[in-house]
């Protein structure tokens, strides 16, 4: 998919650009579609938005490193290394970009990603959660986006068979789609404590994530520096807890202990995060304490005027340093 996008960029119009803008992923069209800069001459600025880390990806969701992942780190910093300006999305990422990879860190700077959602308004939550069919005794934990590998809600599904078999009312919603969905439902039938759904219209989307008790991140057991979870943004702008299944040390941990937004838990461990949901659930205080924490980084971290302004000041000094 990305090399044959990368071959229509090639052939497509591109005028007369004063900087040109990739992103990553996708890496590989990035690379190509800088060959193409080159070719329009060097007064042409070029900056990469990075996303995700291909190489720590490769790694963190395949096993032991090898000569893929030696292979996908070498691509990774010749493409990184040849633009004159990198972003990164997480301090965690610049610190692999310059050290791991060994771009220059003058080249690398970061700016957060900020939340598509307005800010949130009153919601009618036991309305919302009657129209999505939860009971009102349900501590319903929430999980919405990607249904994938990094994922690993396999963990999910073992979490609400235990939930099933001690009588808990913990309920786990998996919204969303993605390539580990068909195989997550075979391994969920007949269990009444998880419902797949499809992902919602943005207010209703809204609305669902204020209705539910709790907002889950599950990760891979290994999953550390790959990404950051984009979910993440959307929860904060709830003000409902956060409860990150994750590995101690990685990213996400990180961003869960600075945002004062929820919990962690071991990832993989199907009876902790039963133990967190129905912890989070019966304790209203907590629970929205966590989540105001999350509203404060929102407003604080992830401002999408500053980030903005970020990336206008780049884009100009970019401009401006090629004479244009």
């Amino acid at each position: 998919m990305e090399f044959s996008f990368g071959v229509r960029v090639l052939a497509t119009n591109w005028h007369k650009p004063d900087v040109v803008v990739l992103v990553s992923p996708a890496l590989f069209s990035s690379g190509i579609a800088l060959l193409r800069a080159r070719l329009l001459g060097r007064q042409k600025g070029t900056m990469i938005w990075v996303q995700d880390i291909y190489s720590r990806g490769i790694v963190e969701t395949g096993g032991k490193p090898g000569l893929v992942s030696r292979g996908m780190a070498l691509v990774e910093r010749r493409v990184l290394g040849s633009v004159d300006a990198v972003v990164a999305i997480h301090d965690r990422f610049a610190r692999y970009i310059s050290e791991g990879l060994h771009v220059q860190p003058d080249s690398v700077h970061v700016v957060r990603n900020w939340t598509h959602l307005p800010p949130s308004k009153p919601v009618d939550r036991e309305a919302v959660r009657r129209k999505l069919g939860w009971n009102a005794t349900d501590i319903v934990a929430l999980h919405s986006g990607n249904i994938g590998k990094k994922q690993g809600l396999s963990n999910v599904v073992e979490a609400a068979r235990l939930a099933e078999s001690t009588g808990s009312r913990v309920k786990f919603v998996l919204m969303g789609d993605g390539n580990q969905r068909t195989t997550l439902e075979t391994s969920a039938k007949g269990l009444k404590q998880i419902e797949f759904v499809d992902a919602l219209p943005q207010s209703d989307f809204q609305a669902a994530l204020e209705a539910a008790d709790v907002l889950l991140v599950n990760e891979l057991p290994g999953v550390r520096d790959m990404s950051v979870p984009s979910k993440l943004t959307s929860y904060f702008t709830s003000g409902r807890p956060v409860l990150a299944a994750t590995d101690e040390g990685s990213v996400t941990a990180e961003e869960i202990s600075n945002s004062g937004a929820g919990i962690r838990v071991d990832a993989g461990d199907p009876a902790a995060l039963v133990s967190a949901v129905e912890s989070l659930g019966e304790n209203a205080d907590l629970a929205s304490s966590l989540g105001k924490q999350g509203r404060i980084f929102r407003e604080k971290t992830l401002s999408e005027t500053f980030a903005l302004g970020r990336y206008d000041d780049l884009i100009t000094s970019l401009a401006l340093s090629r004479g244009r």
